[in-house]
């Protein structure tokens, strides 16, 4: 069974929620992006998703777009972060979701790219420019790998094209939680219960929240509603802060673990 598929699969057994973390590949070099990826499995990361480095990321907010900067300085390339990701299998079985723009698969191939990500451990991607109505070699392709192809529902969505979006997914349905791009917010939206009640009617996929969760109160309101909580930007601008610091992976374990515990109600 797909990790996806299978931790959610306990989660749901376990009558609890997920912690889906993003991170910037390569940000500030991939060995830390090891590093992380082993002390998030620690301290209770579920999902860990990992954006590939790319010079056009349009779907970002400043805080990600300067981590894909970092991550393109440091020479992180999409088969130097498989090899990294091949690295981590030897010691977790974290589940792994690369959040990727098309024009990375198309410049590798995308049937070389999806069976590459396969070999090295990827159990899940989310391709932010692909529209559904335009995968199906993709969609056939991941199948025939075991990987799972997660699609997006935005606040904006008009509900024929959500029944559309979620009959595709696999592994869960990530539900941006407000308009625009990523980035830190202050308050959880407002009608998040109701749009992900109404995404339900569609789908029996776990359906995980992101766009703007910062803290540990915001991940567990958002996980009341949902089936997880992506936090990514407050990760990632923790990461900016300390750069290469000896305390970039302890501080970020522990930021996480309250996270985790937030979502999970510890």
């Amino acid at each position: 069974m797909n990790r996806i598929t299978a931790r959610f699969a306990r989660l749901k057994q376990d009558a609890q929620k997920a912690l889906v973390v993003y991170i910037g590949a390569g940000d500030p070099h991939l060995e830390a992006t090891r590093q992380l990826a082993l002390a998030f499995d620690r301290a209770g990361v579920d999902i860990l998703e990992l954006g590939v480095p790319f010079s056009d990321p349009l779907a970002d907010g400043l805080v990600n777009q300067l981590a894909a900067q970092r991550g393109l300085e440091s020479g992180t390339t999409p088969p130097k972060l498989l090899a990294t990701i091949a690295a981590i299998r030897r010691e977790s079985e974290i589940p792994i979701v690369l959040y990727v723009y098309f024009n990375l698969l198309h410049r590798c191939g995308v049937k070389k790219f999806i069976a590459d990500a396969a070999n090295a451990g990827v159990d899940g991607l989310l391709v932010l420019d692909l529209p559904p109505e335009e995968a199906d070699t993709y969609e056939q392709l991941m199948r025939n790998a075991g990987l799972c192809a997660i699609w997006l529902v935005a606040p904006t969505t008009p509900d024929e094209r959500i029944a559309t979006i979620v009959q595709r997914g696999t592994g869960f349905i990530y539900y941006i939680s407000r308009e625009g791009v990523t980035g830190m917010q202050t308050s959880v939206a407002g009608n998040l219960a109701e749009r992900v009640a109404l995404i339900r009617q569609h789908t029996a996929l776990p359906i995980a929240v992101g766009f703007g969760i910062s803290n540990p109160e915001q991940a567990r309101q958002v996980a009341s509603a949902a089936d997880g909580a992506v936090v990514g930007s407050a990760v990632v601008n923790q990461i900016a802060q300390l750069g290469k610091s000896p305390h970039l992976v302890p501080r970020l374990e522990a930021f996480v673990k309250s996270l985790a515990d937030g979502v999970k109600g510890r």
